[in-house]
């Protein structure tokens, strides 16, 4: 008489393993595309561009210029410690970092990378603007820079 290659409980065992693991694959999945909001900065899209522009110039430029020229003497700290809202333009540091996190330091605010005890007058806009128009934003900033800073920075 042949035995069964696996018990009933066994069974059951094995396949809660399986749903669980795959929950979390699934997860893990899910929380990785919600970090980075699933979208993307793509300056060559006109109707994300254009939204952009619009939410720039209602949240943005205040500080970082009607231009992207951000503020005069932006790599110089101020007295309270806190650095000049930089420029967006190409002669700034934006395009040096991957979209990814320039999503998440406009979502959760520079001291979400930097540190809490990072010193900044730039709010989270986490509860401001929604995940779309952070985006549209970063898409608007990019299709301002030239052809060779956008290729540079599609590389990190």
């Amino acid at each position: 008489m042949k035995r069964p290659l696996l018990r009933a409980g066994a069974t059951r065992l094995v396949s809660a393993t399986l749903l669980a693991a795959t929950v979390v694959v699934v997860g893990v999945a899910w929380y990785v595309g919600r970090d980075a909001g699933g979208q993307g900065a793509d300056a060559s899209d006109p109707e994300l561009v254009a939204r952009g522009e619009v939410v720039y110039a209602e949240h943005c430029a205040t500080c970082h210029g009607k231009d992207l020229e951000g503020e005069p003497d932006w790599r110089r700290r101020r007295s309270d410690g806190t650095l000049p809202a930089p420029p967006h333009d190409a002669t700034g540091h934006t395009w040096h970092h991957s979209d990814e996190l320039l999503f998440r330091l406009t979502r959760d605010g520079p001291g979400a990378i930097a540190g809490d005890d990072y010193r900044t007058t730039m709010p989270a806009y986490a509860d401001i603007l929604s995940d779309r128009e952070i985006w549209a934003v970063l898409a608007y900033i990019k299709s301002r820079w030239p052809e060779d800073v956008r290729r540079a920075q599609s590389q990190h």
